[in-house]
């Protein structure tokens, strides 16, 4: 499907090798203190109208095939579509906090939604025209249809600056969209749902319209809502998007399943990770480290945060972990430190963690976490997503929320002692005579944060506690890190040749625990 992005196209590799690592046992964290938007009027457009087009469309038959775009759209390579740029004075005023800019449909994406505004709750949908778009070196023929839409749109606030309209969120190709909190720059994104995610049956829904509504003069939110359409359900969302120095988003949504026995994902989250601290297998790049994110951060039902590092593995694998009624789950860029990128224009340094936090209970299920080959910094390789335990059931609708947080300050998203590096390295001292156990692993981790600077003049308070699904534990150890005000962490594992297991380590000071826990996968060679 042309019109999938090239996140969409590199989970399509995801086969049936991949292999779900030993499942690991895992409160939703409070609503932001904001009172709800108060009801619309009778007769004005609302959620609820959005919820009954979704539930009509889903018993009508699914329309898979998208109209036919004018052949110049279709012909239109990358370039050529960036080249269709969108006039910054043509900007539509939502309110006086927000603008809306467009994007034009060529390339990939081919699949016209349409735009409405909505006003004094009048929706009103944005006719095509080409005066909205400079077409810079690109020429087309033929003048296009009124009626051709668009492939997405983006929302502008004063974010940085009080007189300065920037970028604060964009909707683009089939059901993605990405958010930025101030001094962000875009890296990882966000999907409406996930479908079979990590299968061959996999399926990519997309929104058909959406619905952008005039908030209050002065408001500090804007308000979409979208219709999702698929072949396996339909969906009605609202996001109600607060921008700020962490732009969070409040996801109200309806599904309507078409099929039984559909693995949904909820809130999934896309990135890259090509070379981190731990793995330098890949390239002779002159720049450290290549990533949009480095870890997958949970909060379980029963409180503990939970650290999985990122990888860029041989093959596809997916790595589960269950839980019931989780509290959060997000993929965060923790490293924050120029040194560790060198690059002076992506700047990776400063692209958002993304953090959904359930706003009810979302009851049994698990966090699945795919992980996929790469071998280049321009396809995204990661997915992080929610799956129930249990399919919803067709025909029926099923209701959930939850809040999205972009934020350049991991530490307010985990109040323990948190993980900074993981390494790795043969299981021997340096320089030591001492021979390396076949099927040996050391594994080196940072913990810096909360109060382990408490600790730091009095070490032997604190121990670290390792554990490992299969195999066992060598020696483990920890010293004060001066450079971090934390401490380092040793662990030296045995497995037989070809068995792997599922590391787990934190840090305690006598029943308490002082970090969170960091978990990896590994496999003996």
């Amino acid at each position: 499907m042309t019109e999938i992005s090239r996140r969409a196209l590199v989970q399509r590799l995801v086969a049936s090798t991949a292999f779900v690592s030993g499942a690991s046992p895992l409160s939703a964290a409070p609503a932001p203190n904001r009172s709800p938007p108060p009801p619309a009027p009778p007769g004005k457009f609302e959620f609820d109208d959005v919820v009954r087009r979704a539930r009509d469309l889903a018993a009508a038959p699914f329309e898979p095939v998208a109209p036919p775009l004018p052949d110049a759209l279709n012909k239109l390579d990358f370039d050529a579509w960036r080249d269709l740029r969108f006039r910054p004075d043509k900007a539509f005023p939502i309110g006086d906090s927000f603008q809306l800019q467009l994007f034009h449909l060529g390339h990939l994406y081919r699949r016209p939604v349409t735009i409405n505004t909505i006003r004094d709750g009048i929706p009103t949908p944005i006719p095509y025209s080409a005066n909205l778009f400079d077409y810079g070196r690109t020429k087309l023929d033929k003048p296009l249809p009124v009626n051709l839409g668009f492939a997405g749109f983006r929302l502008h606030y004063p974010l940085n600056a009080p007189k300065v309209f920037d970028e604060v969120i964009a909707f683009l190709g089939a059901s993605y969209f990405r958010v930025l909190g101030r001094d962000q720059r875009y890296g990882m994104s966000a999907r409406a749902l996930a479908v079979n995610a990590g299968t061959e049956a996999e399926e990519f829904p997309f929104f058909r319209e959406f619905w952008i509504e005039t908030p209050e003069s002065g408001a500090d939110r804007a308000t979409v809502y979208a219709l999702l359409d698929g072949d396996s359900t339909t969906g009605a969302f609202r996001f109600d998007i607060y921008p700020g120095v962490d732009t969070a988003i409040e996801a109200s949504v309806t599904l309507f399943p078409r099929k039984p026995g559909v693995k949904f994902g909820l809130a999934p989250l896309t990135s890259m990770f090509f070379i981190g601290e731990n793995d330098h297998r890949f390239s002779s790049d002159f720049r450290p480290e290549l990533h949009d994110s480095d870890g997958l951060l949970m909060h379980s039902g029963t409180g503990e945060w939970i650290w999985r590092p990122l990888r860029n593995p041989p093959k596809p694998e997916v790595s589960s972990f269950l839980d019931k009624d989780i509290r959060g789950f997000g993929l965060l860029q923790r490293d924050r430190d120029f040194d560790h990128y060198q690059d002076l224009d992506l700047a990776y340094e400063m692209r958002p963690s993304y953090f959904v936090e359930p706003r009810e209970n979302w009851g049994e299920g698990r966090v699945d976490l795919v992980e996929l080959p790469t071998g280049h910094e321009t396809s995204d390789n990661i997915v992080a997503t929610f799956q129930p335990k249990d399919s919803p059931e067709p025909n029926k609708p099923f209701n959930y929320g939850y809040r999205l947080i972009a934020s350049l300050n991991p530490a307010k998203l985990s109040p323990n002692g948190r993980t900074l590096n993981t390494y790795q390295t043969t299981a021997a001292a340096l320089g030591s005579p001492e021979p390396i156990n076949p099927g040996s692993r050391r594994f080196i981790i940072d913990f810096v944060g909360d109060d382990l600077r408490y600790y730091f003049s009095d070490p032997q308070l604190v121990e670290v506690v390792p554990s490992t699904s299969q195999g066992k534990i060598v020696r483990s150890f920890i010293v004060p890190n001066p450079h971090t005000k934390g401490f380092r962490a040793a662990i030296d594992v045995q497995l037989e040749p070809g068995q792997s297991t599922d590391l787990r380590a934190f840090l305690r000071s006598g029943s308490r625990a002082l970090t969170e826990t960091w978990t990896f996968p590994w496999r003996a060679s």
